[in-house]
């Protein structure tokens, strides 16, 4: 069967009478198939509808009034047996066989849903595509790939796909209304590709958009194809660096013969000892300018050369200027401005086992083993995740790494209940604060010109994750068009976490504690000298804890015998290490009590205030908490204040928890600091939006990214956030963005060296009258194993008072 042309165009009004199509065809995102049946199931509003009935978390939702979806190709006649639950991960067909009734109209569901990450056949379609539609050989030839990702469609496809193609199951997020009835798509539009192009010949940067059909049935091996829908020359920018350039520069450098002529003056005639590390030039002035594509390498020497584990950090190399054309791969400026000795070998440079460093490890630690016998508490099916009733979709981007799509909570009765559309870390910014060359062009944007995403690691199980362990690859391109892939690239399991609650009756001695479990999902990237693990906790009480892991190796500088800077730390003899701070930005897309698209969300700053003395304050001890509604987007520029414990809460301005207050969701932050540097530092210029901790925006589709999509030699000043508050849109009742601005401020220690022991930093979603109890309530009590018997524990119904008294309270009494 020829595809058909237009996916969106179709729906179905659904009267009981209705015939419907019941051969198979050709669909842009999968085959769309439904079958002829004589009667459908009525909502209980319209007669025939395919209109459900209401989500709830605690009644059967596939009773008499609910129409469903499934993967069959033909008509389901529905039998009683079987016990999926609707609103779970359960497949389509197990959970449709809860059906009961005489007739089911049933469609085939989605091969991907539209949040999935793209694999690697739609990665290569789009590729392939992009390529064929080049307009000459030479185009086609010069085309560089950075980025394929998937362009993430309009919340209300979002909507449709939960409601009706994919589990769990929620037919209250999408109910369109028309005219004789709810109409209904019978697919979902198809997936689209968004790739950055780079032009080698001609240093342009153009975006394209691929629509992706798949023309066969996925179990027949499945068969792609792409269409070019838009293409676009982005002027005056240059994308990402691509780690094939950063190998090419390398070379190019080493192999430069004035380069190696100052090498030699330092002692160096063995290149292969040398270490060149390109860094972005950032902006400094016009010679910086996107209108070439420009490095800066910083250059480092190891001692040894048959010592591939060796630390070549531990002696970096000053002095020497180097400006490297990316584009035509040239060195087109070299200098060697100042002649500083190498440090000498440092004898604690390594940190590889003793056996590599010279050393003598540890033989005090014993095993600890996490077993968890009966497998793990949560369930995955492709992307979706279920664990202690919450749930969410794991996807993942070369520029983000880890994103967290559709989070909600499954609270009883009140069905499922939306927390947030999107949750990711867009930007991170790395500025030195030590003002000499080559340190002062550290500022680094390790998201927008490097990519969190396609640095990650490929995780160890035992190491990076412990128990029993969910992993998810990624794909991804690399430069030249081909498809790669990070084996294990996003861990998720469950972690013990100490005590949940617990309190103890001084009377009676009986004591009631509940343990702690948390699902983690995590990455972790290494960009340079330095490594990032990218975490989000959920747990069994509501709330959701974003962290970020810093490890690694500090990027160093060289000193003279008799030189000192109060900028930085002496690490060893000749070598010390800068002062800096690390800024991540988390852009958190709220959706609190919300359908996905629904703009019924604002934001309330909450600051505490001591009560001034008077007769409301007779004894100087009063205060409270005082809340402030952020009613557009200029008033939302926010900073954090530890002394007034400020905080932010995202509510919903039309659900309501049993006091009569609208329920939310508090953004708490953690440790946090602001840019050291004055007004008009030039990285400022690009990082605009450091200047403050909290920005909060309207949704807009194409505003991702708080610097802008590209900040690599960006010369435009404070594009991105601090140029859309501009328009300082309303929001006292829209679809909420919160942009939090976090960081640490780093001066190295001594401990810090060879490798920097992991220093945290984040922030915490909690509920905030989003329940009208602590949800942990329900966890039940552990379960104690002493010497290989378990052991429960003894529940508190049914014990005499005197069986569980302590000698000292039972004496008291």
């Amino acid at each position: 069967m020829a595809p058909r042309e237009s996916a969106q165009t179709l729906c179905c009004h659904s009267p009981a009478s209705s015939d419907m199509d019941t051969s198979p065809e050709s669909t842009g995102s999968g085959a769309g198939t439904v079958g002829k049946t004589s009667e459908t199931r009525s909502s209980g509003g319209n007669p025939g509808s395919l209109e459900p009935a209401p989500a709830s978390g605690e009644v059967d939702m596939l009773g008499d009034n609910c129409a469903h979806l499934d993967h069959q190709p033909e008509p389901y006649l529905p039998s009683t047996k079987g016990s999926a639950t609707f609103g779970s991960l359960d497949s389509a067909s197990a959970v449709a066989g809860t059906v009961k009734g005489p007739g089911v109209l049933v469609l085939r569901s989605q091969s991907a849903h539209p949040l999935d990450p793209l694999t690697p056949t739609e990665i290569a379609v789009a590729i392939a595509t992009v390529r064929a539609a080049g307009a000459t050989p030479e185009v086609r030839d010069g085309m560089r790939f950075v980025e394929v990702v998937l362009n993430e469609p309009d919340k209300n496809v979002v909507a449709l796909a939960d409601a009706y193609f994919f589990p769990p199951y929620q037919p209250t997020l999408y109910r369109p209304k028309a005219k004789g009835g709810a109409m209904y798509p019978l697919q979902l539009p198809p997936r689209q590709a968004r790739l950055v192009v780079y032009n080698k010949r001609t240093n342009q940067t153009s975006i394209w958009m691929v629509e992706l059909s798949e023309v066969h049935a996925t179990a027949r091996g499945g068969h792609h194809r792409g269409k070019v829908l838009t293409s676009e020359v982005v002027p005056d920018v240059q994308p990402p660096m691509d780690a094939m350039e950063y190998a090419e520069c390398e070379a190019v450098v080493k192999e430069y013969p004035p380069f190696v002529e100052a090498m030699k003056k330092r002692g160096i005639e063995d290149m292969d000892l040398v270490m060149v590390d390109p860094w972005c030039v950032g902006y400094y002035g016009e010679e910086d300018s996107p209108s070439r594509r420009l490095g800066r390498p910083l250059i480092f020497c190891r001692t040894e050369s048959d010592c591939p584990l060796e630390n070549g950090y531990a002696r970096p190399v000053e002095g020497i200027h180097v400006l490297v054309d990316m584009r035509q791969m040239q060195v087109i400026e070299f200098e060697d401005r100042n002649f500083v000795p190498l440090p000498p070998p440092d004898p604690l440079r390594n940190y590889t086992p003793a056996a590599t460093r010279g050393g003598v490890d540890r033989t005090d630690i014993k095993p600890l083993l996490i077993t968890q016998p009966e497998g793990p508490s949560f369930r995955v099916n492709g992307h979706a995740v279920e664990w202690q009733k919450w749930n969410f979709r794991v996807g993942f981007t070369p520029r983000e790494g880890l994103v967290i799509h559709t989070v909600a909570y499954c609270d009883g009765s009140r069905g499922r209940r939306s927390v947030a559309h999107r949750l990711s870390f867009v930007e991170m910014v790395v500025p030195y604060g030590d003002p000499h060359d080559p340190h002062y062009r550290k500022n680094a944007f390790d998201a927008g010109e490097d990519g969190l995403g396609r640095n990650a690691h490929s995780l160890k199980r035992g190491c990076d994750c412990l128990g029993h362990i969910k992993y998810f690859d990624a794909h991804f391109t690399n430069f030249l068009g081909g498809v790669e892939t990070i084996e294990n690239c996003v861990c998720m399991h469950e972690e013990d976490h100490g005590i949940l609650w617990k309190h103890q009756d001084w009377r009676t001695g009986m004591t009631e504690v509940r343990r702690s479990r948390r699902l983690t999902v995590s990455f972790f990237c290494t960009v340079a000298n330095y490594e990032y693990g990218f975490f989000w906790h959920f747990y069994q009480d509501g709330h959701i804890e974003a962290e970020v892991k810093l490890t690694g190796i500090l990027s160093l500088g060289a000193l003279k015998a008799d030189e000192n800077r109060r900028q930085g730390t002496v690490i060893a003899p000749g070598l010390y290490a800068p002062v800096h701070q690390h800024f991540f930005v988390a852009r958190l897309d709220m959706a609190v009590d919300c359908n996905p698209g629904e703009g019924l969300n604002q934001v309330v700053e909450v600051n505490m205030k001591v009560e001034e003395p008077g007769p409301e304050n007779p004894h100087n001890n009063a205060f409270y908490a005082e809340e402030t509604l952020l009613r557009s987007e200029l008033q939302a520029q926010r900073d954090c204040n530890a002394l007034s414990h400020r905080h932010w809460i995202v509510r919903n301005t039309r659900t309501f928890n049993r006091t009569g207050q609208l329920t939310g969701y508090k953004l708490m932050p953690g440790r946090n600091c602001l840019p050291l540097a004055g007004p008009d530092a030039k990285f400022l210029r690009r990082a605009a939006f450091l200047n403050h901790n909290l920005w909060v925006t309207e949704y807009k589709h194409d505003e991702c990214f708080p610097g802008g999509e590209f900040p690599n030699q960006n010369p435009r000043i404070g594009e991105g956030l601090p140029t859309w508050v501009k328009q300082d849109r309303k929001l006292e009742e829209t679809d909420i963005v919160l942009w939090y601005v976090f960081g640490v401020t780093h001066v190295p220690r001594l401990e810090d060296w060879p490798v920097m022991p992991v220093e945290h930093v984040g922030f915490n979603l909690l509920p905030h009258g989003f329940f009208n109890c602590s949800p942990a309530v329900d966890v039940p009590p552990s379960e104690a194993a002493v010497e290989g018997v378990v052991i429960k524990e003894a529940p508190a119904k049914g014990v005499e008072p005197t069986d569980s008294m302590q000698p000292t309270l039972l004496s008291k009494l």
